[in-house]
């Protein structure tokens, strides 16, 4: 025998164990849970970068003219809701995601 054990094997006596304490599945993986708290990030990221382009053009517009705050507050306010945006059509891509696969998952019960 080796001193590894098989990890398939492994897997199915899992399987069998939970089926007979009657416990479902898990219903997120890791690489679900991964992929959520990726998307997340991805969410917390567009909206800084909107924060911060809209910065970096308000006060590349007040040197240039001379106006010191007007154009960094309008352009960090801009930024913020161009930010805002997309992070909502991030969220709204992810429900839709989330929908279809949930839609998936229950046409699999009902032909099984």
């Amino acid at each position: 025998m080796s001193d590894h054990p098989d990890p398939e094997r492994l897997k199915e006596l899992d399987a069998r164990i939970k089926a007979a304490k009657g416990e479902e599945e898990e219903t997120k993986t890791g690489d679900e849970a991964y992929n959520q708290a990726s998307l997340a990030w991805q969410m917390v990221i567009e909206l800084t970068v909107g924060l911060v382009i809209g910065f970096g053009i308000g006060y590349g517009l007040d040197s240039l003219l001379g106006t010191k705050p007007i154009f960094m507050v309008l352009f960090i306010l801009l930024g913020f809701a161009a930010g805002m945006k997309v992070m909502l059509a991030t969220a709204a891509q992810m429900q839709k995601k989330a929908g279809d696969a949930s839609d998936t998952q229950a046409s699999d019960k009902k032909e099984g």
